[in-house]
């Protein structure tokens, strides 16, 4: 294990050479000058800003904006300030969010493309000479350094994702977002802040564009038609009649109208099956070998009927369940981005792997005919988010693996509707470094982060991880992002195994009280696990150690007591509240546990007390043959068609 805390690999974006250095603070008194121009844009001012606050921090001098450069060096922010100053600077090319980082004599320029460039010259600036890391919303390490230096800098990037969104609730931060160059439609990104790529209609929008309750009872041939007869509920647009076509864009033109901002429109299908199969559609979709076909074409159709009024407007489409397979003969035009769902893989394999093939194939096909290919990708569990889900070890495989096949953007969904989901932090984070740069090594982000944001508890959690990561490899376990709360790798051993790391967590950090409680946030993967499943693990422990001395209700209490500090507002995606958690520790027994039998094999046994529902809504089972059980998706979705 690593254990350093700035990664190898996150030294790549900056190229130092051994120059004479650049002095900005000389024992805690600004050497250096904040320069803007008069006319900067919010963004650079507010860059310029961060950078004053954050040196201050660092060095203890004050470095007011705008500064003057009476007898000193500068350091120049934005372009204006850098093409005043330097007649050759060069901004184009950088587009929105590029930058430029370079020392030129006693001078160093921090500027980028508009919006955002600056901003995260700026923060690249902090990170990678300085040391500032930004781990949560809430939680940093600024260093301390009364003098501060920095060698010859010549770098200039452009991410090679332009659209970067890790979809955890604590990465919806603004100031997170910003300083981790994340750009998506989800985080809190006002002017200053450079704004964002923003979606009208984030996602499943034809009910929304072409609501049935308003237009089925007078045109019912707008919508799907299933074995000959059209359908009002739960149904598709029927995608080759024109009229339909012309009201959609319609409506679609007055939102747009609404929500100036957007730089996105979604036209795309309900989170449901029953595509129309109507005469003309079912023809169309023949002769392109995928319902994608007949889909691409009418999104095609819309973006050219909008594409003058609003020029800076893209269209999106999914490629998603029925139209996940890429079309013979269809191509997306030059202002439609076609969305790529990886919602039936397993992710305990990296998507590469052969146990994903109809996706990996699926994404190789639209990457040659796609120009502007994006991933909907999934890093969460959203049937138990607390319980464990190890997936860290395909995060980076899976961002170069998109990137090598033509991704140009990424939507990592997490959990996005509480705090505190297992390990979200460290995903959000390690997603939001991966999607800047993706060949970074994440392991190494990984033991970064964990350094940084849980002190000498780190290691030991480090090690918990590999527990569980190396029992998913071993099991065999298809790693759905709606698994069981039974997986087979997780094991009375397992547990037992993990909790004794856990507790060396909790032990080397026991002194310091923010460090403490969030280990405590990371046992309670663990604790869940344990309640939910207790009386399977009591017969499985054969008289091992128990993990814990408590009672179940004791440890309820705990597990309660810790999410509520946390802000941990429910266990799933879709159902507030603890009900069913507190409903299972209720009725687990006092009397005590009878000696384990054969059928009881350890980590095997399927919850007794899971419901038949929920078992019927395990879609980690799915498989693209049957598409009608993802209409299960439709309720745990639910909010993305808001």
């Amino acid at each position: 294990m690593k254990h350093s805390l700035i990664p190898a690999f996150l030294c790549a974006l900056v190229t130092a050479a051994p120059a004479s250095a650049l002095t900005i603070a000389k024992n805690g008194t600004a050497k250096v000058s904040i320069i803007v121009a008069v006319d900067a844009s919010a963004p650079v001012v507010h860059a310029a800003e961060e950078l004053s606050s954050f040196l201050e921090q660092i060095t203890g001098a004050k470095f007011p904006v705008p500064g003057t450069a009476a007898g000193g060096g500068r350091i120049l922010v934005g372009p204006g300030a850098a093409k005043k100053a330097f007649p050759d600077f060069l901004a184009k090319g950088l587009g929105s969010d590029g930058i430029v980082i370079r020392t030129v004599g006693k001078d160093l320029v921090l500027a980028g493309g508009h919006p955002r460039g600056t901003l995260y010259a700026v923060y690249t600036f902090l990170e990678e000479q300085v040391g500032c890391r930004w781990w949560s919303s809430k939680v940093s390490t600024i260093p301390k350094k009364t003098t501060l230096k920095t060698g010859e800098l010549n770098t200039r990037y452009i991410p090679v994702l332009e659209y970067r969104e890790p979809f955890w609730m604590d990465a919806f931060d603004g100031d997170f977002a910003v300083r981790n160059k994340c750009n998506g439609n989800s985080e809190r990104l006002d002017e200053k802040r450079g704004g964002k790529l923003s979606y009208e209609g984030h996602v499943h929008t034809f009910n929304r564009l072409v609501p049935p309750d308003k237009y089925f009872d007078k045109h019912p041939e707008w919508f799907s038609e299933i074995k000959g007869k059209r359908m009002r509920d739960r149904s598709q647009l029927c995608l080759t009649n024109e009229d339909m076509q012309k009201e959609l864009v319609l409506n679609l033109r007055e939102r747009l109208k609404q929500n100036p901002a957007a730089t996105t429109a979604s036209v795309s299908q309900n989170d449901w099956y029953n595509c129309c199969t109507c005469k003309r559609c079912a023809a169309i979709d023949a002769e392109e070998g995928s319902h994608a076909g007949t889909m691409l074409r009418f999104v095609n159709a819309v973006a050219a009927d909008i594409e003058n009024d609003f020029p800076n407007v893209t269209i999106s489409t999914l490629a998603y369940q029925y139209t996940r397979k890429p079309p013979l003969k269809a191509r997306p035009r030059h202002n439609v981005i076609v969305r790529l769902c990886s919602i039936e893989c397993s992710f305990s394999k990296p998507l590469s792997d052969d146990r994903n093939s109809r996706f990996r194939d699926d994404i190789i096909g639209w990457s040659k005919i796609c120009d502007r290919l994006y991933v909907w990708d999934y890093t969460t569990n959203f049937k138990h988010h607390i319980l464990p889900h190890p997936n860290l070890r395909v995060l980076g495989p899976n961002v170069k693996f998109f990137v090598a096949n033509g991704v140009r953007g990424l939507f990592e969904q997490g959990a996005y509707t509480t705090m505190g989901a297992e390990m979200a932090e460290l995903r959000a984070w390690v997603l939001a470094k991966l999607l800047w740069n993706p060949k970074l090594d994440a392991e190494e982000l990984i033991d970064a982060f964990l350094t940084g944001y849980y002190g000498p508890g780190g290691k030991h959690i480090r090690a918990y991880l590999d527990v569980m990561h190396d029992a998913v490899d071993a099991s065999g376990d298809k790693l759905g992002c709606f698994s069981t709360q039974a997986p087979k790798f997780l094991s009375f051993a397992v547990i037992n195994q993990g909790w004794a790391h856990l507790k060396e967590a909790e032990n080397a950090v026991k002194d310091d009280p923010a460090l403490l409680h969030r280990v405590q946030v990371v046992q309670l993967p663990t604790l869940y696990a344990l309640m939910m499943r207790w009386e399977h693990y009591r017969k499985a422990a054969a008289g091992a150690d128990w993990p814990v001395n408590e009672s179940a209700r004791e440890v309820y209490k705990h597990f309660m007591a810790v999410a509520d500090r946390k802000g941990i507002t429910r266990l799933n995606e879709w159902q507030k509240g603890f009900d069913r958690l507190e409903q299972t520790v209720n009725k687990i027994r006092t009397t005590p546990t009878p000696t384990p039998t054969p059928s009881s094999v350890d980590g095997m046994e399927h919850d007794a007390a899971e419901s038949s529902e929920d078992r019927h809504s395990n879609l980690n089972a799915i498989n693209s043959e049957f598409f009608n059980l993802a209409d299960l998706v439709r309720e745990l979705l639910q909010l993305f068609s808001l």
